[in-house]
């Protein structure tokens, strides 16, 4: 059972468990086996055998009772090594996933008191912190954040399925196709999660983790979000684009330069609403010999890919332009949450760059994206079947079935040759087979068991040499797989399809 739970608290500085209703010890971290010991080892350890008697209540029966009387904190006695009775802040956090109800249990030593009756939910469990109260908010924070990763994962591995088999469609389907219309908006709504999925990541993540995103042609991205809305046959919009030919290459992370494009357009069309109007969209290189202001953007010196969306809308007034990209910010009313500009301006400085924005009541508004760019051009892709095709051997690694199903489906529909596994184990042992020659692995990070990590450092010792691609909801850290090519989830199937012909086309260096 523990081998099957993700738990992401091991590094955590406190004695940590994540138990079942029934005081089953599914995952402890270092810390509760170095406080606890011999007491948590074992397949299922029971939280009993540290449980004391002077808590007044049975493990299973504070469980039971906690639906009708949930306490964050309580007062509870455990048993160290060595038989010691020691009083601890015991903060519960609980969650289901799978069909199954956990909890997250955070052990902070407290200083003894004087005299305390037994504990119960109902009494010990009401206490609120004192002494070590920054500590016990901090534990309550990791908790959430712990959930919020959780929910982030799960709602990714959704997405990316979603995105990957919608995509694929749409590059089957010919521009007069009747399911054309509706499969792009599946795929915009699929983006418009994404944005939700992007702000628990940001939630979560404590600290930025960069990568280093793959050079494409920003052009791309931008025909394919233009076409999302200029297919909708209810606006009576008048389109035009202007896109530089000799565009300069840029880094970027398509998915999410995809959510900047859809969300600005999103606003434009709704600033036109039914009446008619104009949405001109740009591109267009820029090169800069000194520091240049435009309006609240300062961009140093250097070249730059601006995209400018504009539209011929009733414009923003005065005093909220300032405003428009605050947090929780909105003059759509109660419905919104005010977070779509913000989202914008998170991601594009993110990428290095900056968001400039000029409006006038009754005069429109321009939207003017800068990312940082390269003096070298990138051909624009012709998304052609013989571009992303190939014959070689692919190892898909996911504990996700339905990503499993995601990858292969794409794969295979473009000439590979595809194998799959649900754990790094199982991967070892197709590896290990005889005559299995495989070409590329591709495995996600984080998996129960054997993750992704390990997985990889495993290969780079068995098998010298093997190309291998990471995938994730996260974003990769800057450690020892900085350097391993790197997707991030969720993404399309063509951003799959093209990262894969990018790593084969790649001579992988071998120690």
């Amino acid at each position: 059972m523990k081998s099957e739970i993700v738990f992401g608290l091991e590094s955590a500085a406190w004695p940590t468990m994540l138990v079942n209703t029934n005081g089953i010890v599914l995952r402890a971290n270092a810390a509760a086996t170095t406080m606890f010991s011999a007491a948590l080892v074992g397949d299922e350890p029971s939280l009993s055998l540290i449980w004391s008697p002077e808590n007044g209540i049975s493990p299973e029966e504070f469980f039971a009772r906690w639906d009708q009387s949930p306490k964050v904190t309580s007062d509870m006695k455990f048993r160290v090594t060595g038989g010691t009775m020691v009083r601890f802040k015991m903060v519960v956090c609980d969650f289901s996933r799978e069909g199954s109800k956990w909890f997250v249990l955070q052990l902070l030593p407290e200083p003894e008191p004087a005299a305390s009756p037994p504990a119960t939910p109902e009494t010990a469990a009401s206490a609120q912190p004192h002494e070590g109260g920054g500590v016990i908010l901090k534990q309550k924070l990791d908790c959430a954040l712990q959930l919020a990763r959780t929910v982030a994962l799960d709602f990714n591995n959704a997405l990316t399925s979603i995105l990957g088999h919608t995509s694929l469609l749409l590059s089957k389907a010919e521009a007069t196709h009747p399911w054309r219309h509706s499969l792009m908006e599946v795929e915009k709504s699929a983006s418009r999660a994404a944005e939700i999925t992007n702000e628990l990541t940001l939630f979560s993540r404590q600290e930025k983790e960069p990568h280093r995103a793959a050079e494409g042609n920003l052009n791309m991205v931008v025909n394919r979000c233009v076409e999302f809305f200029r297919n909708d046959q209810t606006t009576k919009i008048v389109w035009k684009t202007q896109l530089e030919r000799a565009l300069f290459s840029a880094r970027f992370e398509e998915v999410k330069v995809q959510q900047v494009l859809t969300k600005i357009l999103e606003n434009s069309v709704e600033a036109i609403a039914q009446q008619e109007g104009q949405i001109f969209v740009q591109t267009r290189n820029v090169e800069l010999a000194e520091p240049t202001q435009d309006r609240t953007v300062r961009l140093a010196p250097g070249a730059y890919v601006c995209i400018e969306l504009g539209d011929s809308g009733p414009g923003i007034a005065a005093d909220v332009l300032p405003r428009i990209f605050e947090p929780f910010f909105t003059t759509k009313g109660a419905t919104h949450r005010g977070l779509g500009l913000a989202l914008v301006y998170g991601i594009v400085t993110n990428h290095g760059g900056g968001v400039a924005v000029s409006s006038q009541p009754g005069a429109g508004t321009s939207v003017r994206i800068y990312l940082p760019a390269e003096k070298q051009l990138v051909a624009q892709s012709s998304d052609t079947d013989a571009d992303l095709s190939g014959t070689e051997t692919i190892l898909v690694v996911d504990d996700e079935t339905l990503l499993l199903t995601m990858a292969e489906t794409i794969l295979t529909d473009y000439g590979y040759c595809v194998l799959t596994a649900n754990s790094g184990q199982q991967a070892l042992d197709i590896l290990s087979g005889e005559h299995v020659q495989i070409d590329l692995i591709i495995t996600d990070l984080v998996m129960p068991g054997m993750g992704g990590r390990e997985l990889v450092e495993r290969v780079r010792q068995l098998m010298p040499g093997t190309r291998i691609m990471c995938t994730s909801g996260y974003t990769l850290p800057a450690d020892k797989q900085a350097d391993t090519p790197y997707l991030q989830k969720p993404f399309t199937s063509r951003e799959l399809l093209a990262k894969v012909k990018q790593v084969l086309a790649h001579t992988p260096a071998v120690d």
